[in-house]
């Protein structure tokens, strides 16, 4: 299985790796600093680089057995098996998801009701709640969550175990997505004195990383669904 380097730094631009195998849509590694799609974030791009050759990564995805397809462009060569290469990511792309992952759980501390979906993006991020009371205007929203941004809190990641989990629902907020269970932990993302809750996504490590946020849109979606729509500023 791959050695997913992202989860252990996800600061890492630039790594080494091997294939280990090809397919017709790209190529797996040993060791990755690609995230593959997930939880909501998309997955990076990126180059792949080798002697004597050169491969776009469009995508990245996760695949049976834990392993990461790194999807490579229709125009690009491929490595071949047991080629050593240097993966290189898209890093204003990647930094961009992680400043808006980090903000989204930041506005889930802010409103208060059940996550029932959400997306990460470069350019404008959302997340749908279930809200059964009076909604807030988006004005407040973004005065809230850049109060909670300007406290400059850690943002470290722990684990607890299957049953901790189990035992402890509410870490778990989104309401249509469980964390992947089975392994025996399960990754949380803990924001001091502000968030923590199951997340296996890639983030700032220091809210004041963020940045600015503003809320720009808020959707009805459905009985007592709202979509909140937030951009980097």
């Amino acid at each position: 299985m791959v050695e997913e380097l992202f989860r252990q730094d996800a600061y890492l631009k630039q790594a080494d790796a091997t294939v280990t195998a090809v397919e017709d849509r790209g190529v797996r590694l040993d060791r990755t600093i690609f995230y593959p799609t997930g939880g909501g974030q998309p997955g990076d791009n990126g180059v792949l680089r080798w002697e004597g050759g050169e491969a776009k990564i469009v995508d990245s995805l996760k695949t049976d057995g834990g392993d990461v397809l790194h999807v490579v462009a229709p125009d690009s060569p491929k490595p071949a098996i047991g080629t050593k290469v240097q993966s290189s990511l898209d890093w204003d792309r990647r930094l961009a998801h992680m400043r808006m992952h980090t903000a989204l759980h930041v506005m889930s501390a802010v409103i208060k009701g059940d996550v029932t979906g959400g997306q990460v993006g470069a350019d404008k991020s959302r997340l749908d709640f279930n809200l059964s009371g009076d909604v807030p205007a988006k004005e407040w929203v973004t005065e809230e969550i850049n109060k909670l941004i300007a406290l400059d809190r850690a943002v470290t990641p722990q684990w607890i175990t299957d049953e901790e989990l189990t035992a402890r629902p509410e870490l778990v907020k989104t309401m249509s997505v469980r964390p992947p269970m089975g392994a025996g932990r399960v990754r949380l993302l803990a924001i001091e004195g502000i968030d923590l809750q199951a997340c296996g996504g890639t983030h700032v490590a220091r809210t004041g990383e963020i940045g600015r946020v503003e809320c720009i849109k808020i959707e009805n979606k459905g009985k007592m669904n709202r979509r909140f729509v937030i951009s980097l500023t």
